[in-house]
């Protein structure tokens, strides 16, 4: 599993809580990535999807996920019916192309 712990708020720093450190060596501690977040400001927020986004590939890669097994809750060619690549419905993929 892969698991991001995101501290909120970061645009907060007179309101906190926990510390940063606290909350790195509370992911490190428990085999989570971490980072620091504030959707008012933006900072981060994308970094979080795609930080995650990257470990998953990375493990993907590593062969700690198996895709072939559906129960690993990754699904490979999202967006695209299966046996047809590169193909958003089976008509446009019959006819070879989009404008044909």
């Amino acid at each position: 599993m892969t698991i991001m712990l995101v501290g909120n708020k970061s645009d907060l720093s007179h309101r906190r809580a926990v510390s940063k450190e606290e909350g790195e060596q509370f992911a490190k501690e428990n085999g989570l990535l971490f980072l620091e977040a504030s959707a008012r400001t933006a900072q981060n927020v994308e970094e979080a999807f795609t930080k995650t986004a990257a470990k998953i590939l990375q493990k993907i890669q590593e062969g700690v996920f198996d895709v072939s097994n559906e129960s690993s809750g990754i699904k490979v060619g999202y967006g695209r019916p299966q046996g047809q690549p590169g193909a958003r419905d089976g008509a446009v993929a019959q006819r070879g192309g989009c404008c044909s």
